[in-house]
């Protein structure tokens, strides 16, 4: 494509691959009575850099718009995340954090699922969270937090009061920020000599491997790869020196950056830098290729929800997650494909989702009575879903799910 911008990471050209078209904001979920001629939209577009190869959005979407005191995701919402998140922070206690009065910053700490943990091993702490809600609810549970975003002027304000960091974490929190350069000033500046910035987010591998384009929405700006977080840190006195995949939300990967020279690199860095050669991730081709399984999956997707309201089918929506704003945006699926999309979100209930403007209703409509089909938006937790639904299968009801493909369950 001819389409071309600066990439936000090294001002090098980015060259569009794909265009999804007019989008919301995908967590602005509004009242009925709300004037839709007020609703704010934007150009959702992906393209990569010709330089470092950092996969990003083309168009900014002001962080205020996305992450404020009304931000209705919380990290704790799901059993399997908890435990994740769980699970880390007792890795950090048995490995960084067997020091003497250690110091942790986690950047997005949402409502406190990691923290908690460590709050309770008597680890300082301190989460930097812009979100006035969930700030609040991690600050209620006990977890020190600054409500603000994360960038250098934070950072330093952070070392002065609290000395440095001997960890900095975030969670599906990096790749929502295009002022890279900020960021990572600020993690420098506040880590220990020895000490480790790790980050976990969507891994743009997987996305490309499952087709799951609706990762790709507002709140996620970059999609990251070994290579493009090598090339990334490399322009702030950082080293990429430990790689993990993880299983979380369709596919993500665990960096861990330290300060150039610190620590020797892991055999996972190499092999993941390796693996991605292979299959050619940042090569425009195959972007491209990526594109046309889209839009396949587009035309496959829409012909299946005409065909069953044809045949009588009921089908509803299930999980009104931020991604599926993408989906039902893109695809122009509305009302008259999903009469209403069930979520356990009270913040949810009783609105309409972003763009399409479908019903959002509590889980009870799910089951009174059961649809014929469910079209599961919230696929990344599928067996946790499918676990609790089961009623829904024993009563004939059918899972749809789009990714890697159009298909029923």
């Amino acid at each position: 494509m001819s389409t071309e911008s600066l990439c936000r990471i090294c001002g090098h050209t980015v060259h569009e691959f794909f265009d999804f078209g007019r989008q919301p904001l995908s967590d602005a979920f509004t009242v009925p009575e709300a004037d839709s001629r007020e609703e704010f939209f934007f150009r959702l577009a992906t393209g990569i850099c010709e330089n470092c190869t950092m996969v990003q959005l083309t168009e900014e979407v002001q962080r205020d718009s996305m992450f404020h005191e009304d931000y209705p995701y919380h990290s704790s919402g799901s059993t399997f995340m908890r435990a994740h998140f769980e699970d880390f922070a007792k890795r950090l206690l048995a490995t960084e954090l067997a020091t003497d009065d250690p110091f942790v910053v986690e950047m997005g700490c949402n409502d406190g699922v990691m923290l908690s943990t460590l709050a309770a091993a008597g680890v300082r702490h301190l989460g930097v969270e812009p979100s006035g809600g969930v700030a609040d609810v991690a600050a209620a549970k006990g977890i020190r937090v600054r409500k603000s975003f994360f960038e250098e002027s934070t950072a330093r304000e952070i070392l002065e009061e609290e000395g440095p960091a001997d960890v900095v974490y975030a969670a599906n929190t990096l790749c929502h920020i295009p002022y890279m350069d900020s960021i990572l000033r600020g993690v420098k500046t506040l880590l220990t000599p020895t000490g480790v910035f790790v980050f976990e987010d969507p891994y743009l591998g997987d996305i490309l491997e499952r087709t799951s384009f609706d990762q790709i929405y507002d709140e996620h700006f970059f999609f990251f790869t070994a290579r493009s977080v090598q090339a990334m840190a490399a322009l702030h006195g950082l080293e990429l020196v430990d790689v993990e995949r993880l299983t979380v939300h369709g596919g993500e990967v665990r960096y861990t950056l330290a300060p150039s020279g610190a620590r020797t690199p892991s055999d996972a860095v190499a092999e993941l830098l390796a693996e991605e050669a292979r299959n050619q991730v940042a090569e425009l081709a195959t972007l491209e290729k990526f594109g046309e399984r889209v839009n396949n999956i587009r035309e496959n997707l829409v012909a299946l929800l005409s065909r069953l309201r044809e045949e009588g089918a009921t089908v509803v929506g299930y999980g009104a997650t931020a991604k599926s704003a993408t989906v039902n945006n893109f695809c122009g699926i509305g009302p008259d494909l999903i009469p209403f999309v069930s979520d356990s979100t009270p913040a949810k209930q009783g609105r309409l989702t972003p763009g399409v403007h479908i019903p959002v209703r509590d889980p009870e409509a799910f089951s009174d009575p059961y649809p014929d089909y469910a079209l599961l938006f919230a696929w990344n937790h599928a067996d946790e879903i499918m676990a609790k639904e089961q009623e829904f299968s024993a009563a004939g009801g059918r899972w749809i799910l789009y990714v890697p493909e159009v298909h029923i369950v």
